[in-house]
């Protein structure tokens, strides 16, 4: 049985355990949402865009399970549980740490990623219902028009300032989308659906190296507690 300090800390280890195994969750929301949310924009990303959505629900999953070593050997004094706890709590730290990096870095990656893509399926809109859906929903969600601006749809044969209905934030049922329209989306795309990502990766990135670095604090309350409980071994 610890006592003293070693007591304090136990009890601040099983609160921290509590938060950690709420970060999970969070993780794990956050993830699914993410996913939802993007859906409909996967038309305009590459598959790789998706990979940190999925590897936020599986950590989120891992940390929310080894909260419980983490609770359990808080509470039962189990010096192998602790040491358990720690290991998985030092991987998870890499990985997090490395997947808020690596978001970080390939942000420089998105300009070209969505100059390519949404080129390619610009062309695709009258001939492709799937595409013509997604860039319908970008268009009326983002406020925007074309890719560059709504001059663009005038190379898909949209002539006399007509654009598609979703560029429109008002249109009545009887009228067509006009560019000159006061209702219609004057920002082009490209620009818009770029900020939108460049600024949810910065803020997942910057949540994710946050709680792993929060996260050295559990290791270093787990690995007191362990020494001492193996300390009292020792000495009976």
């Amino acid at each position: 049985m610890v006592s003293g300090s070693m007591a304090c800390v136990k009890y601040l280890l099983f609160l921290f355990n509590l938060i950690f195994a709420i970060t999970g969750i969070v993780f794990i929301s956050v993830g699914a949402v993410i996913l939802v949310v993007y859906s409909g924009y996967d038309n305009f990303v590459d598959s790789w865009f998706f990979a940190a959505p999925v590897l936020m629900i599986i950590v989120g999953i891992v940390v929310f399970l080894v909260s419980f070593f983490g609770c359990c050997g808080a509470v039962k004094e189990n010096h192998c549980m602790l040491i358990t706890y720690s290991v998985f709590l030092m991987i998870i730290f890499a990985l997090e740490l490395g997947a808020g990096i690596s978001g970080y870095v390939m942000r420089s990656e998105v300009d070209s990623m969505l100059l390519n893509r949404l080129n390619t399926t610009f062309y695709q809109y009258k001939s492709d219902e799937n595409i013509r859906k997604s860039w319908d929903v970008m268009q009326y969600d983002l406020r925007c028009c074309g890719i560059e601006s709504p001059a663009d749809w005038a190379k898909l044969e949209y002539t006399d300032n007509v654009i598609p209905d979703s560029c429109c934030t008002e249109i009545s049922t009887d009228e067509k989308c006009d560019s000159n329209s006061i209702f219609s989306n004057s920002e082009g795309c490209m620009s818009k659906l770029q900020q939108t990502i460049e600024y949810n990766s910065l803020a997942l990135a910057s949540v994710g190296i946050g709680i792993a670095l929060t996260q050295l604090i559990g290791v270093t309350f787990a690995c007191c507690l362990a020494r001492s409980i193996r300390r009292e071994y020792e000495t009976v």
